[in-house]
């Protein structure tokens, strides 16, 4: 870890960066699986899928700036590159052969809902590690997880 005034303690601070790690991992990952869908969806409802999609990949981008800042802030280092991710993240594998709206709604409605469960799994490890600012800034992530998944999973539901 990298010196720091940060007045919280380096036991506390080395917690939250292993955490955090795990959270960026996950939204690297995020954001290329809603490109994924934006790239290669197909059907009827082409350029709503194709717009929404392209929304959620721009969110889990800031998401991922957000929380490799923290990572620094904390005087950790953000891993990002591909190799550094690979085996690590915690998100189901999203099909590459998969086309329609359809599949990709759900496939993108089950990475999404993954991925906000673990955020908020993680905002509780942070208030129990008594970082209110990591766990603060993890809130703002998970409501707009659950956005987002609202926007996709919407496009899976019929009427009543």
């Amino acid at each position: 870890m990298y010196p720091t005034k940060n007045s919280l303690p380096e036991k506390t601070r080395e917690r939250v960066i292993t955490m955090l790690q795990e959270r960026l991992t996950d939204s690297i990952d995020m954001a290329l699986q809603a490109k994924q869908a934006h790239w290669n969806v197909k059907g009827p409802d082409f350029i709503a899928l194709h717009e929404l999609f392209d929304k959620v990949a721009e969110a889990a981008e800031d998401y991922v700036d957000l929380i490799a800042e923290r990572i620094v802030q904390l005087g950790g280092i953000a891993l990002g590159t591909l190799a550094s991710l690979k085996e690590r993240t915690t998100l189901p594998v999203y099909s590459v052969t998969i086309a329609s709206g359809k599949e990709h709604v759900a496939a993108l409605s089950h990475a999404l809902a993954s991925y906000g469960e673990s955020v908020r799994d993680s905002i509780a490890r942070a208030a129990e590690a008594g970082d209110a600012d990591t766990a603060d800034l993890l809130t703002e992530v998970s409501r707009g997880t659950d956005k987002w998944l609202w926007f996709v999973e919407a496009h899976g539901q019929s009427e009543r």
